[in-house]
């Protein structure tokens, strides 16, 4: 059971991480001084899509891992800045009229209904090679070496075999009968690639060894799935108020999740293991590792 004084500094380390990204973000959307002609409107959208709102917890969970290989935050934030980058156009895109057609995104208009939807799709294209940018600039790693595996793992972790290749499947699933294998694939691959690269990029920074690089790279794994059980669990069941987007959304659209196939209540008892299954994934880093335990009730037990 995880201590109040435990939870009143986990969320004090989440908003202080969330307060260095969004310095580290906001400088690099700040227009070029190296005389590229950046138009306005795009900047704007840019802007508008990744400053002011979120948890940052993806950025979050870059500098704990790195924090557990013993690097200090500052040579982690260009890697949670491209991050969330990553995120944040997905969340462009995602929020579509084509995809997902939603009108409100962190309690505010999504960026096709501030903006219009030619402009939301050039922002997300341009957050997507912005990231890699952030990556291959020296500054985020003396070794090119270093660099070039953080480019490679992100991109698989969005690319065809990861987010976007989830992201299809998801696309197709509204009516289609899925098996819990496939559910769980699909999830893994659209939400929990993502959470993974984040929980690895620390042990990649750090060179670290190849056992605190896989157990970092377990307890990901789990953490993605219980990341997008307990968001099935608040379309199902949370205040759009609160949750700052439409909820029900799934059910109404007949897209397969493990709520609707097992049941709310097996699907909380399913979050409560893969929580435990995160946590004990840490086990080789000891009391190090009380924040990233932290962080797996967090998500387990958010409501927005």
């Amino acid at each position: 059971m995880q201590r109040p004084s435990d939870y009143q500094s986990f969320n004090q380390r989440l908003q202080g991480c969330a307060t260095l990204i969004e310095r580290r973000l906001d400088e690099w959307l700040t227009a070029p001084e190296k005389g590229e002609a950046v138009p306005g409107r795009l900047n704007e959208a840019m802007r508008y899509a990744v400053l002011g709102g979120g948890k940052r917890l993806r950025p979050f969970l870059v500098l704990e891992s790195a924090r557990l290989c013993c690097l200090p935050d500052e040579a982690a934030l260009n890697v949670g800045a491209a991050l969330e980058c990553i995120h944040c156009y997905s969340l462009v895109h995602d929020d579509l009229p084509a995809m997902d057609d939603d009108d409100l995104r962190r309690g505010r208009p999504t960026v096709h209904k501030a903006f219009d939807e030619a402009t939301a799709i050039l922002a997300g294209d341009a957050l997507l090679t912005l990231a890699f940018e952030i990556l291959a600039d020296p500054e985020t790693h003396p070794d090119p070496g270093v660099r070039s595996a953080l480019s490679l793992e992100l991109a698989r972790s969005a690319g065809r075999a990861g987010m976007a290749g989830g992201q299809m499947l998801d696309f197709r699933a509204p009516g289609a009968n899925l098996s819990e294998t496939e559910i769980l694939r699909l999830q893994s691959m659209k939400t929990g690639s993502l959470i993974c690269f984040a929980c690895e990029a620390g042990a990649i920074l750090a060179c670290a060894e190849t056992a605190r690089r896989n157990a970092l790279v377990a307890y990901g794994g789990a953490l993605g799935l219980a990341f997008q059980l307990a968001d099935d669990l608040l379309d199902a069941e949370g205040d759009a108020a609160l949750v700052g987007k439409a909820v029900a959304k799934d059910h109404g659209a007949g897209k397969a999740t493990l709520v609707s196939l097992i049941g709310a209540d097996a699907a909380r008892t399913r979050l409560s293991q893969l929580e435990a299954q995160a946590c004990d994934a840490l086990a080789p880093f000891g009391d190090a590792a009380a924040t990233l335990i932290a962080a797996a009730h967090f998500v387990a037990n958010r409501k927005h």
